[in-house]
């Protein structure tokens, strides 16, 4: 017995000096390594890296951004099967162990014992997401020692939910998938709620080695690592025989699946990807920063679909410039079904949005031509889908072809564009670009943008960086600025030749003509602008004075470089991007406000909680008005010509009002009676009180609601008997805009709106030259904006701008811009501002209109 005692307690020593020996070697790990291990608040604010994701308005989505594609997800977002897939492949123990896992310890160090070789083997969810957060990859016992310790931490400092959570939104999964959730994506275009219990086992059983076991590297690997994990599922009754035989049977999928972008707006998305970078630094695509634009998904495509058909439309006119390739039956790869050598010979040529590259392969007896097309197959193209006149210059074309053959050879291959009404059609990529642009003109929100025929073949964003002539598009402000000195719609003005002669003899002389190249004499205002006249434009600036157009355009918002200081500046000589036009007819749209165009309405991070909300100026007209810098008028004008008050005069304040002191904003008020006096007519803008006016979201006002009617109301009459008479297509009576293009026909623009949508479009060469005879801005730009709104008003109630009240209707001489006698021939209606029309001459008055501005002598030698 005391044999059995001795030796019962020797073993007991033995066990205790191993017991004090671990834990000491276990404090002296502790020691040595919890320095180099993160804090609690660190583990508890661990980031993941989550691509940006960009967002229309109405919810769809535009981009997902980033190297790393992760869609983190919450517990109660992960179905069972899933995570009983991941315990059956990675852990069968994690809600029953402390972190580590001693049987598997056990087995790894028994491994090493025999074979003298590290495992991987022992290693729980807990300690694999402790080695990806924030542990090296390098296999030691330090590293694994840290892992433990660290294990330990990370069970103290979080739920098994949250451990199993953060591990199923960080493990990688290959193909750049991290976390289930984009994994489920990638490999099989679902959401996690949809995955079978075969999709979960092909998820949990990648983590062991990622890059060859996921079902798109290595389909046979895939499907042996599933077999497995089913295996493991049916042995821990996870699943019964029936599920297990059916997941078994399963075939592997074994192709990618991208991100569901709802919303094809690559241009959209750049944009964003640039401002947050500039916003936020170059990580944003590894933030999870969540952007909403203002864009609205329906105009979106309604803008491209009308862009790209107005630009085919335009290449069909100048003829077809030959295919893409010739001669490439010869180069096909020789396989025994001759539709795969063809799909594999196609597969080398870009594909552009609406146009299929194909191959020519038979010329038939009939005219027709018989051709294999990208991802289609065979198909005949008949005749009159073939005939095509061939380019020669941008003003030329060759002759009619006779025959299929002076068109196509077999062995071309050749772009095909599919048609509703007349089949496949050849094409080929336009050469020539376009934009558009389209506003919310009562704050700005950009609700649809296209820059160019496609993102991919050329990332120019035409709508933003593109700084263009505007041509005529440019009048109407020109023509507001001279309703502000003098003019009124019924101004007579002469439409006669006028020379500029240089400043010196090495200058060439400048005789600018009208488009059509004749002088219409006597010329009302209002014509002038309805059937875009030059030389009466030309005049009409002049007399307004080129500094005062000026300091009235700049509110609008339009770039210095839009306002050459010099007469040319009223034909549009300048350069302007679409947007900034769009943006200035704006203002002309909401009835006088400026508003700046924006583009994100909203920005969240990661974690949901909004940082960024747009701060856009609104209008509103039931408010108390706030102008914007000096645009206020200075004087009210009556009469013509009009006397504007002098630079300088504080804008006719009266002396007798109180003034701000010196680095305040608020007026010295002597008593409360001179405040309440003061506050009847101080209406300060937001130049002058900027502090005090820092929070004021309203839009500051521009121009007059007379100005804005009576513009409004001219422009209108651009589409019912002018240059933009095609759009009287739409059958509405709410629209107005304006046609332009630019020297030499290198620009196209048509810029319009009603009270609720202002789009602007455009047409050139980025490298500019000529767009060729006859294609100005009614024929090449108009019926873009015609298409566009055509979709954009769809079943919307039409929304002219209301008619303010200091706007009357008088007859005059259509002649003279006076007003009518009772018996006056031709006599017609006209708008007037009140004051305006309470000095008008009658017709038949001594003098008529010599004094009226711009009226001068057609002497080709004279300017006015």
């Amino acid at each position: 017995m005391k044999l059995v005692i001795r030796a019962f307690l020797g073993l007991l020593g033995v066990a205790l000096t191993l017991l004090i020996a671990l834990g000491a070697a276990g404090a002296g790990a502790w020691y040595f390594l919890s320095p180099g291990l993160p804090s609690v608040a660190a583990m508890q604010d661990v980031p993941l890296q989550v691509p940006l994701r960009i967002y229309s308005r109405d919810g769809r989505l535009i981009a997902q951004l980033g190297e790393f594609r992760r869609i983190p997800v919450g517990y109660a977002d992960i179905p069972e099967v899933m995570i009983d897939a991941v315990l059956a492949a990675e852990d069968d123990r994690f809600f029953e162990h402390p972190g580590f896992d001693y049987q598997g310890l056990v087995r790894a160090g028994l491994n090493f014992v025999l074979t003298g070789q590290r495992s991987q083997g022992g290693s729980t969810i807990t300690q694999q997401l402790a080695r990806a957060y924030f542990l090296t990859p390098e296999r030691t016992f330090v590293r694994k020692a840290k892992e433990i310790l660290l294990a330990l931490q990370i069970e103290q400092a979080f739920s098994k939910e949250d451990i199993l959570t953060l591990y199923l939104n960080k493990i990688f999964l290959g193909q750049r998938a991290y976390g289930i959730a984009a994994a489920a994506q990638v490999y099989f275009g679902k959401d996690l709620d949809q995955l079978t219990t075969a999709e979960a086992a092909l998820l949990a059983g990648i983590p062991k080695a990622p890059s060859q076991l996921n079902p798109v590297s290595d389909p046979a690997r895939a499907r042996d690592r599933r077999a497995y994990v089913l295996r493991r599922m049916l042995e821990l009754d996870y699943i019964d025989t029936t599920a297990y035989e059916a997941a078994l049977a399963s075939p592997i999928e074994s192709k990618l699946h991208g991100p569901t972008v709802e919303l094809d707006a690559p241009y959209i998305a750049e944009m964003v990807r640039a401002e947050m970078v500039a916003r936020f630094g170059p990580d944003v695509t590894s933030e999870g920063y969540r952007v909403t634009t203002t864009i609205d998904s329906r105009l979106q495509g309604a803008a491209d679909r009308a862009l790209r058909t107005a630009l085919l439309e335009y290449d069909r006119r100048h003829g077809y410039r030959g295919p893409l390739d010739r001669d490439v039956l010869g180069r096909m790869e020789q396989m025994q079904d001759r539709d795969a050598g063809l799909q594999r010979l196609l597969d080398a040529y870009p594909v552009h949005p609406d146009l299929f590259p194909a191959v020519v392969t038979a010329l038939n007896g009939d005219n027709s031509a018989t051709l294999f097309i990208h991802d289609i197959g065979v198909a005949t193209v008949p005749w009159a889908g073939l005939r095509w006149r061939s380019y020669v210059s941008d003003d030329t074309l060759g002759p009619t072809p006779a025959t299929v053959a002076n068109v196509v050879a077999v062995g071309d291959v050749v772009y095909l564009l599919r048609t509703v009404n007349r089949g496949w059609l050849l094409a080929q990529l336009p050469a020539v670009q376009g934009a558009l642009v389209a506003l919310d003109p009562m704050d700005g929100a950009t609700v649809a943008l296209s820059g160019g025929y496609d993102f991919f073949a050329s990332k120019f964003n035409r709508a933003v960086q593109a700084k263009r002539q505007p041509g005529s598009s440019f009048k109407p402000f020109v023509y507001s600025a001279a309703l502000e000195n003098g003019f009124s719609p019924a101004t007579v003005i002469n439409d006669a030749p006028i020379v500029f002669e240089g400043a010196d003899p090495a200058q060439a002389t400048w005789r600018p003509e009208n488009n059509t190249g004749r002088f219409y004499g006597p010329t009302r205002f209002r014509e002038g602008l309805v059937q875009s006249l030059n030389l009466v434009s030309i005049r009409i600036l002049l007399r307004t004075g080129i500094g005062a157009a000026i300091r009235h355009i700049k509110p609008f918002g339009l770039p210095d470089s839009a306002m050459p200081r010099n007469p040319t500046m009223v034909l549009g000589s300048g350069a302007v991007a679409p947007r900034d036009m769009a943006a200035g007819y704006a203002g002309f749209a909401n009835g006088g406000y400026r508003v700046d165009p924006y583009l994100i309405e909203r920005i969240e991070d990661a974690r949901g909680a909004v940082i960024f909300d747009a701060p856009g100026k609104m209008v509103c007209t039931n408010c108390a008005e706030v102008w914007l810098g000096d645009a206020r008028p200075a004087v009210t004008r009556v009469g013509a010509p009009g006397v504007m008050g002098e630079e300088g005069d504080d804008e006719g304040r009266s002396p007798d009002l109180p003034r701000a002191r010196p680095g305040q904003e608020i007026p010295a008020y002597r008593d409360a009676a001179e405040m309440i006096a003061h506050a009847t007519a101080w209406r300060p803008g937001s130049d002058e009180t900027p502090e005090f006016l820092a929070g004021d979201s309203r839009a500051p006002r521009i121009i007059t609601p007379e100005n804005g009617y009576l513009m409004y109301d001219m422009m209108r009459d651009v589409i019912r008997r002018g240059t933009g008479r095609r759009a009287l297509a739409l059958g509405r009576s709410d629209l107005a805009g304006k046609t332009g293009t630019s020297n030499d026909r290198r620009d196209a623009w048509f810029s319009g709106f009603n009270r609720e949508l202002v789009a602007t479009t455009w047409v050139g060469f980025d490298q500019e030259r000529s767009l060729g005879d006859r294609e100005e801005g009614s024929r090449t730009a108009l019926p873009m904006w015609i298409y566009f709104m055509a979709e954009a008003l769809k079943g919307v109630p039409e929304a002219p701008l209301a008619r303010p009240a200091g706007i009357v209707t008088a007859r005059i001489s259509a002649s003279t811009g006076l007003l009518a006698l009772a018996g006056t021939p031709d006599a017609t209606f006209e708008l007037f501002r009140e004051s305006d029309l309470a000095t008008l001459g009658t017709d038949g008055d001594d003098g008529g209109s010599a004094d009226i501005p711009g009226m001068h002598a057609a002497d080709s030698n004279e300017i006015f």
